[in-house]
């Protein structure tokens, strides 16, 4: 690490969220590893998933599945968003399981031989992003695709406000339910519970639960996951300021009295970004406010006594809670997790050692193994 700003994965920590939900729960588990794992390192946080019992991966795009068959993952995968049926025969070869979502997917799927390509069918039912509204037209593409020779092995639909509305969530699965009743098919995958949703909705027809966010330990209805994911870096110089000077980019702060100012070097470029002028951060037992605006590389903050030069600063973790820090900055966790920049080295703890430091460019070299 060349550059002392890192995020720290507990991979042990990732490991025990996963064994609890799927307890709580009692069904298979598809684990959510898209946008590179939230930006913790796909390849790293799934041998922490699959270790505890994980059933299936699934990533946003062709993309980030292959990535995962080139890291070395051969088990199951599907792709939540859309693909491009002219890379059916990319998605057979990696037998990689997609989303049919609309009859014009479908249509044109049709026309690359997808004999083996494996399908889920996937049901809007109301959060209007990507999936069939209409029944008739569900059931055609079905029966279209299956008798082309896919493999309709699963079905899916997505919950857009579990963690706060019982009443949408239940019209949404009676709209799935709906869905899957029509199709009348034995499917292997049935999935329609998002994390918060794996916790405390209770159906007798999905068979797999799809869990993101609470691989994280974030999760509105359960108190007991463990928080694997901390940002950190340290004091570069310290200085003093005197009264009426000024701080940083467009002299936004001014020193109402002789005060301690740390440089720090993370910025917006990084992923902290401007709108954390103002927030605190920890560093040796004091939090220590954000003044001036944040820069591209470096930010600056006040401190109530004087540090060492490489006195470690946490931006969010034990002291500062990640659901916090989203709160302050009018955002959710996932956003913040997933600004966090590829030049920002990750760290790892896995069967309580640190593995070797790496950065985002070195990440792909990682293989999977359990």
């Amino acid at each position: 690490m060349y550059r002392n700003t890192w995020m720290e994965v507990n991979l042990d920590a990732v490991e025990y969220n996963v064994r609890r939900l799927k307890e709580i729960c009692g069904k298979k588990i598809i684990a959510v590893l898209k946008a590179d794992a939230y930006g913790c390192g796909d390849s790293h946080v799934a041998k922490a998933v699959l270790a505890a019992g994980a059933d299936m991966l699934a990533v946003s795009s062709l993309d980030e599945a292959l990535m995962l068959r080139n890291e070395g993952y051969d088990g199951e995968l599907l792709i939540l968003g859309a693909t491009d049926p002219e890379d059916t025969k990319i998605m057979i070869e990696n037998n990689i399981s997609v989303p049919a979502y609309c009859p014009e997917w479908a249509e044109k799927v049709l026309k690359h031989n997808p004999a083996g390509l494996k399908v889920h069918m996937k049901v809007d039912t109301g959060m209007n992003r990507i999936g069939f509204k209409n029944q008739e037209e569900l059931k055609m593409a079905f029966d279209r695709l299956k008798e082309a020779g896919c493999l309709m092995e699963g079905i899916f639909t997505h919950f857009c406000c579990a963690d706060f509305d019982e009443i949408f969530t239940n019209l949404q699965f009676d709209r799935f339910r709906d869905a899957v009743e029509l199709l009348d098919y034995p499917f292997k995958w049935i999935h329609c519970d998002n994390s918060d949703a794996t916790v405390w909705f209770k159906d007798p027809i999905s068979n797999a639960c799809r869990i993101g966010i609470s691989i994280y330990g974030i999760n509105t209805y359960c108190d007991d996951l463990r928080h694997p994911v901390s940002l950190h870096t340290t004091v570069t110089m310290v200085k003093k300021v005197k009264p009426g000077e000024k701080i940083g980019y467009g002299s936004t702060y001014t020193a109402r009295k002789e005060e301690i100012i740390a440089t720090l070097p993370i910025g917006y470029a990084d992923g902290f970004i401007r709108a954390n002028k103002g927030r605190s951060v920890w560093c040796d037992g004091m939090m220590c406010e954000v003044v001036g605006n944040v820069c591209m590389d470096q930010v600056m903050i006040r401190l109530e006594h004087a540090v060492p030069l490489n006195t470690p600063v946490e931006i969010f973790g034990p002291h500062i809670h990640l659901e916090d820090m989203a709160s302050d900055l009018n955002t959710i966790p996932y956003e913040i997790i997933c600004l966090i920049s590829g030049r920002v080295t990750r760290t790892y703890i896995w069967h309580s050692e640190e593995e070797t430091e790496e950065n985002a460019r070195l990440l792909k070299s990682a293989v999977i193994t359990v």
